[in-house]
C-alpha cells in the first residue's frame, strides 16, 4: 500500500508516516475511544476532556476489576520505567514486563487490565502512541513523544472549552451543544459555556425542536459528491452526531435499536443499509442489507464507493447485496 498520489488523496503510508514520527498521536482523547491527533493539539485536548475520560476508566479499573489505587499507581509507574528503558513496546510487550516488574500483581495482569491500565495512563498524560512495528500499535512515554505538560495551575479551561467549541461546530457543524457535549465526554453545562465564549463565531438554524450551529454562511444545500460512502459503524458521520443523528434517516426507516452490523452505507447523506466489511489479501467484499429497496442510481453510487475502498486497499472490491 503506498502512498497517495495528488488526484487521490492521502494513502495509508502518509498516515503510518505521521505515527512514525510523532506529528500524529493515536491516543484516548475526547470520548473513551481511540482517536488520531496533531501532536500540537494533543495536550490541551487530554487536559481538557481527560480528568471526565479518567472517571471512565477508574469505574472500571476500581471497580469492576477490583484494583485499588495503590495498585494503579505501582503498575503506571511500572510501564512509564518500562518504556523509558525500552520505547516503542507492544501491549503485550508492556503486560510481559508488567507481570516481571510487578510479581505481587501478575495473576491480576489480564489483556482486559493492560488496555484499560495503558488508556487511563494516555488519559493522565504519561503515555502515548509509539512508532508502529509492523503496522502494530505501540507506546512510549509521553514525555519523550509529546513532551512537557501544561500544568493544572496553568491550565485555561474556559479558554479550551471554548477553542473546541468554535473547532467542532467549524468542523463537524450543523450539529447541536448535545452532539458536542457527547463528542467531547463533557457535561451540558460544559458545551454550553464553551459556546457561549464563541457563538459569535458562528452561525446557526433551528430545526425540529434544536439549535443546529456550524461556521458562518449558508451550510450545504444537499449532500456533495461522492454521493455513496461505506462506513465504519464507529465513523464520524454516524456515531459523533448522538443529539441529530437520525438526520441521516429522514424516512424513518432504520431500526431505533442496537445495530446488527458494524458498518453502515450512505447515499446523498442517508443511511440506505446495513454493511459488513470482510478483508483478505485477495479482495475486500461488502455485504449489504438494504433498509429498503435500492434504486439503480443508489446502487450504482455504493459500487463506485466500493471501487474507491478498493482503490485505497489496493485490491480488488465487490458488493452483495442481501435480502433485507
Amino acid at each position: 500500500m503506498g502512498r497517495g498520489r495528488p488526484d487521490q488523496g492521502p494513502g495509508p503510508l502518509d498516515l503510518a508516516g505521521l505515527l512514525a514520527s510523532g506529528e500524529v498521536v493515536r491516543t484516548h482523547v475526547l470520548r473513551p475511544t481511540w482517536h488520531y491527533v496533531a501532536r500540537s493539539d494533543i495536550d490541551w485536548l487530554l487536559a481538557l476532556t481527560g480528568p471526565n475520560l479518567r472517571r471512565i476508566t477508574d469505574t472500571q479499573l476500581l471497580g469492576d476489576l477490583g484494583l485499588t489505587g495503590g495498585d494503579l499507581d505501582q503498575l503506571g509507574a511500572a510501564v512509564v520505567d518500562l518504556l523509558a528503558a525500552s520505547p516503542h513496546r507492544t501491549r503485550d510487550e508492556v503486560a510481559d514486563g508488567l507481570r516481571d516488574q510487578v510479581p505481587a500483581l501478575s495473576e491480576r495482569i489480564t489483556g482486559r487490565v493492560v488496555m484499560l491500565l495503558m488508556a487511563h495512563l494516555e488519559v493522565e498524560r504519561l503515555v502515548s502512541s509509539g512508532e508502529p512495528r509492523d503496522d502494530t500499535h505501540t507506546y512510549a512515554n509521553y514525555a519523550d513523544r509529546v513532551g512537557a505538560r501544561v500544568a493544572t495551575e496553568d491550565f485555561d479551561r474556559d479558554r479550551a472549552l471554548a477553542r473546541l467549541a468554535l473547532r467542532y461546530f467549524s468542523g463537524h457543524g450543523p450539529a447541536t451543544v448535545k452532539d458536542l457535549a457527547y463528542w467531547a465526554t463533557l457535561s451540558l453545562g460544559e458545551a454550553r459555556g464553551g459556546l457561549a465564549e464563541v457563538e459569535d463565531e458562528l452561525d446557526s438554524f433551528e430545526h425540529d425542536g434544536r439549535t443546529y450551529w456550524h461556521a458562518p454562511g449558508e451550510p450545504p444545500q444537499g449532500p456533495g459528491d461522492p454521493p455513496g460512502h461505506l462506513l465504519q459503524l464507529l465513523d464520524e458521520t454516524y456515531r459523533g452526531y448522538q443529539d441529530s443523528r437520525w438526520v441521516l434517516d429522514a424516512r424513518g426507516v432504520v431500526p431505533r435499536q442496537r445495530e446488527r452490523a458494524i458498518g453502515t452505507a450512505l447515499v446523498d447523506g442517508q443511511l440506505v443499509a446495513a454493511m459488513k466489511r470482510s478483508l483478505t489479501a485477495a479482495r475486500v467484499r461488502f455485504e449489504l442489507t438494504p433498509h429498503r429497496p435500492l434504486a439503480v442510481r443508489e446502487r450504482r453510487a455504493l459500487d463506485d464507493a466500493a471501487q474507491r475502498y478498493g482503490q485505497f486497499l489496493d485490491r480488488p472490491a465487490e458488493i452483495v447485496v442481501l435480502d433485507s
